[in-house]
C-alpha cells in the first residue's frame, strides 16, 4: 500500500497502516506529535500502536530539537540476524538441548555474566574500538556512573520482555541465527535520566503532554543527551554483537563436524536517534519501532514467537524518511494478553517450536501480536522481502 495522509497540527501524519484500526489512544499520541513546534514530518509504520511516551511505529523528523521519550526507554534496541552454512537437515530431532546450551552461554531476564565478556577471546568478533568506548563511559551523566559494573557484566546479555534469541530455517533450508535486544538496565536509566531533565525545562512547560519533551539545539541540555544517546546506541549494538558471537560458539561447538560458517551479519536498530537529511534540512530522525529502510540497506523484520520473520532490503522512500516497521506490533497490552489467554493456548500457538511454554510468557504468545504478513504486505513501498524464516527454536528472557 501507499501511505494515507491524515492532518496534524502543523504536519500531515504519513500512514502506512489503516487510520480506521489505530487505537484512539495511539491515534491522539500521533496527533499530539504533530504539534510539536520543531517537527518536520511523522510517518507511522504498519505496526502502530501505543507505547508509554510516544507511540511505537512512529518515525519523528524535527529540526533542532529531539525527543528523548520518543527514543524510548531501551534506547539502540535492535536485531541481529545471520545465515549459517547449517541446513535443517543437520538439525537433530529433539532441539532441547540446543535451546538449553544457548541458554547457558547468553544470561536472560535480569541475569548478567559473571565477569565482563572479553571481546579478544570470541573468535571472529572485531576487537577495535572496545577500550575507546568503554573510556567515554566517564563522560556520560553522572545519576549513572555508579553503574559501570553492572553495565560491563550485562553486556552480551538479552534482558526480557520481547526480546529473543532464536535458529529459524528459511524457505530454502538454511539455517539463520537471530536475536533482539538493546542497552540493557545502562540505557534504560540513561534514558529516564534525561527525559526526567527534558521535563523540567521551561520551554517544555506549554505542550499537550509532558512526555513529548525536547532537548533543542546548542543547549548544554542537548549536548548532553546527545552524548549519552548516542553512547547508548553502541552499547547496544556492542551488545548484540557479543551476544551474536556467543550464539555462533554454541552453534560451533554443537555442530563440529559441520565446521559451521556465517555470512556477514545484518544488525539495525529500531529505538534510536539518526541524523539525516531531507529536503535540504539537516533533521534528526527519531525511529522509536522502526527501522531505517534506505535502497539496498537490509533489515529485520520479525513476528511473534510462533509465526516467523521477515529479511528485507529497503527501497529508499523518502515519503517514509527512508524507514520501515520494526516487527508485527502488538495488537494488545501484555495485561491484556494474560487474561486473554492460558498456557494451553501458548503451546497450541507455538507448536513446532522450542521454547518456553508457561504462564511467565504468555504475554509474548502469538495471538497478542498482529499478522506479521499483513505487516509486510502494508509496506511493499518500503521494503523487498529478501527471505522469510520460521523459528525452530525461541528463547526468551
Amino acid at each position: 500500500m501507499t501511505y494515507t495522509e491524515v492532518p496534524g497540527a502543523h504536519v500531515p501524519i504519513r500512514m502506512w497502516a489503516d487510520p480506521a484500526t489505530v487505537e484512539g489512544v495511539a491515534m491522539q499520541q500521533l496527533r499530539n506529535v504533530a504539534t510539536l513546534p520543531w517537527i518536520k514530518g511523522l510517518a507511522v509504520m504498519p505496526d502502530v500502536h501505543y507505547g508509554k511516551g510516544a507511540t511505537v511505529g512512529s518515525v519523528i523528523a524535527m529540526r533542532g530539537a529531539v525527543c528523548p521519550a520518543a527514543v524510548g526507554v531501551d534506547i539502540g534496541c535492535g536485531m541481529s540476524a545471520v545465515k549459517t552454512s547449517l541446513t535443517d537437515r543437520d538439525l537433530p530431532d529433539d532441539l532441547s538441548r540446543l535451546r538449553s546450551k544457548i541458554e547457558q552461554a547468553i544470561p536472560v531476564g535480569r541475569g548478567m555474566h559473571d565477569a565482563p565478556v572479553d571481546p579478544g577471546k570470541l573468535y571472529g568478533l572485531p576487537t577495535a574500538g572496545w577500550d575507546d568506548f568503554w573510556s567515554r563511559f566517564d563522560h556520560v551523566a553522572d545519576a549513572v556512573k555508579f553503574r559501570q559494573d553492572r553495565a560491563t557484566k550485562q553486556m552480551g546479555t538479552l534482558g526480557g520482555g520481547n526480546h529473543f534469541v532464536e535458529v529459524c530455517v528459511d524457505g530454502e533450508g538454511a539455517v539463520w541465527l537471530m536475536l533482539h535486544s538493546g542497552s540493557r538496565n545502562i540505557g534504560k536509566e540513561l534514558a529516564e535520566h534525561h527525559i526526567g531533565e527534558a521535563q523540567k525545562l521551561p520551554h517544555n512547560q506549554g505542550l499537550v503532554d509532558r512526555d513529548l519533551a525536547v532537548f533543542v539545539s546548542d543547549t548544554p541540555q542537548m549536548a548532553a543527551y546527545r552524548n549519552d544517546l548516542f553512547w547508548a546506541q553502541e552499547y547496544a549494538k556492542r551488545n548484540r554483537s557479543i551476544m551474536m558471537a556467543l550464539l555462533q560458539e554454541v552453534l560451533r561447538r554443537e555442530f563440529r563436524k559441520a565446521k559451521v560458517t556465517f555470512d556477514d551479519v545484518i544488525s539495525c536498530h529500531h529505538n534510536y536517534v539518526s541524523e539525516e537529511r531531507y529536503d535540504g534540512m539537516d533533521l534528526l530522525v527519531t525511529r522509536k519501532g522502526a527501522i531505517r529502510a534506505g535502497a539496498g540497506e537490509y533489515g529485520i523484520i520479525p513476528g511473534s514467537m510462533g509465526t516467523g520473520s521477515y529479511i528485507v532490503r529497503g527501497l529508499g522512500n523518502a515519503a517514509s524518511f527512508n524507514s520501515a516497521s520494526h516487527g508485527a506490533g502488538r495488537k494488545m497490552s501484555r495485561n491484556a494478553a494474560k487474561k486473554r489467554f492460558s498456557t494451553q493456548d501458548l503451546e497450541e500457538q507455538t507448536r513446532g517450536v522450542e521454547c518456553r511454554k508457561d504462564s511467565g510468557v504468555v504475554d509474548e504468545i502469538p495471538g497478542a501480536y498482529k499478522p506479521i504478513e499483513k505487516v509486510i504486505d502494508q509496506q511493499r513501498d518500503l521494503v523487498e522481502v529478501v527471505a522469510k524464516l520460521k523459528q525452530v527454536v525461541c528463547v526468551k528472557g
